[in-house]
């Protein structure tokens, strides 16, 4: 996700969610693909997907159906998060019981509650350190999410975020790329990630 401007950010410390679920519907009418996102009281724009993005994502949606039927990976879903639901994100994945966002939520924007999981991938820009590693982290941790699974393509590391406790995860596991990693209850499977090495290397050709 790429922030806009400073101006930008200056102005957006003042939009109610109602505020900024219009300006992203706009923008998304206006320009096919632009895809806005509030995070930390931040305005941004979600990261449009490469070929290798798409493929993990893909890799991780087969993973978690095959492993757990009864459970959906949710592409592109809205979220809102942080405290009071004020903020609003596009999680790369959203990990939840089959029907539960129908049941649950209406629009584009889903509730948080019954979430097992948010995913991100990262994308190289200039923002990825301080969305993906450090606003989202908090920002799902404030949502009570009991998981979130950040695939880091620029570290070739997958850390797995866990115990939310006043909007901080208490427990985070690293593994690199081409090591099997497990996801804690709820979620409590296990992913191979041998496919995401296979993917990187293939990216470095």
């Amino acid at each position: 996700m790429t922030a806009v401007d400073d101006r930008s950010q200056t102005r957006d410390h003042a939009l109610t969610p109602e505020a900024f679920e219009h300006l992203a519907s706009l923008a998304a009418r206006e320009t096919e693909g632009l895809r806005l996102e509030l995070v930390g009281g931040k305005l941004g724009v979600k990261a449009v997907s490469d070929v290798i993005h798409t493929s993990m994502t893909m890799w991780l949606v087969r993973q978690c159906i095959q492993q757990q039927p009864e459970w959906d990976l949710h592409v592109g879903q809205g979220l809102k998060i942080e405290t009071h639901r004020n903020g609003r994100a596009i999680p790369d994945g959203v990990l939840a019981p089959v029907n539960h966002l129908v049941e649950t939520s209406r629009g584009e924007w889903a509730e948080p509650g019954g979430v097992l999981m948010t995913v991100e991938i990262t994308s190289f820009d200039r923002d990825t350190t301080q969305r993906d590693r450090i606003d989202k982290p908090r920002a799902y941790a404030e949502s009570a999410i009991p998981v979130y699974l950040l695939i880091d393509r620029d570290t070739r590391e997958v850390t797995v975020h866990s115990e939310p406790d006043g909007g901080v995860y208490q427990k985070r596991v690293i593994v690199p790329f081409g090591k099997t990693v497990a996801l804690p209850d709820p979620v409590g499977i296990e992913l191979d990630t041998q496919r995401l090495l296979t993917l990187m290397s293939a990216e470095d050709v």
